[in-house]
């Protein structure tokens, strides 16, 4: 009887170290949720696969959408001037005041044709010896706003004026002030007359908002300067004239003007 236990007991023992190998064989290998390591990946692991040559790739969706230009219509060419904002701007404290826009500005769409036709025409102006500049600089083309670009007339109500020498339809207006710093200038009146004394006139912009100017009432916002400019929707208003006032500002006495720019076609 002895020996047929030990008879068992040599066939079970090399069974058992069989079995031993074979499952250590087995743990060895990392399974289908296992790392590089040989670890297993945390919850949510989301390593990207190598792109495949090739393939297409995603993009985001575009964040603004595509302006629509209607039939005979084109944005109007307008080159913008670099900021020249240096530090913090400083709030301005002046009521009447248009929030910010927060992204730059959407292109303005005017008639096929449609240009700057205040470049290089003939300037006046209410002060006949500006403090700083020449009156053609406004005219100039020169928006960059630093020293040596800028027209500085005298304190309290003054205006400029372009003679467009021709009569035509004005689409927008755009003029820079001064906007290297953050600065509203108060009761900033626009208007398009035929004759040059303006005994008869269409007023385009008007943010007067107490009358202190004495020309009424304007239903519009004042504005901080930026490189961007005022632009002004003229709606096809027709003259041969642009008379701009403006009295003062936040920072100061004075008024400054850097570029009046007129978009029109000659009216017909």
């Amino acid at each position: 009887m002895k020996r047929i236990r030990r008879s068992s007991g040599a066939w079970l023992l090399p069974l058992a170290i069989a079995g031993l190998v074979l499952c250590g064989c087995k743990g060895s290998e990392p399974s289908e949720s296992a790392g590089p390591s040989g670890k297993p990946k945390p919850p949510g692991d989301r390593t990207a696969k190598p792109a495949i040559k090739g393939a297409p790739t995603t993009r985001p969706a575009a964040t603004r959408a595509a302006v629509v230009v209607p039939p005979g219509m084109a944005p109007i060419k307008l080159t913008l001037p670099r900021p020249m904002f240096k530090g913090t701007p400083q709030p301005v404290n002046e009521p009447n005041i248009e929030k910010p826009l927060g992204r730059a500005r959407p292109p303005f769409l005017a008639p096929v044709g449609t240009v700057n036709l205040a470049l290089g025409k003939p300037v006046d102006s209410s002060d006949k010896e500006p403090i700083i500049g020449e009156m053609e600089m406004v005219t100039d083309g020169d928006k960059e706003g630093g020293d040596g670009s800028f027209v500085e007339l005298a304190f309290g109500k003054q205006w400029v004026q372009v003679d467009l020498k021709q009569k035509a339809r004005i689409y927008a207006i755009v003029v820079w002030h001064y906007h290297a710093q953050a600065r509203a200038y108060r009761d900033v009146i626009v208007k398009i007359a035929d004759d040059p004394d303006f005994i008869t006139s269409k007023t385009v912009f008007n943010n007067d908002h107490d009358n202190s100017a004495g020309m009424g009432i304007g239903s519009h916002k004042g504005y901080v300067e930026t490189s961007e400019g005022k632009l002004i929707d003229c709606k096809g208003v027709e003259g041969r004239y642009v008379r701009l006032w403006s009295q003062d500002s936040t920072a100061g006495e004075g008024n400054h003007y850097i570029e009046v720019a007129v978009y029109g076609k000659p009216a017909k």
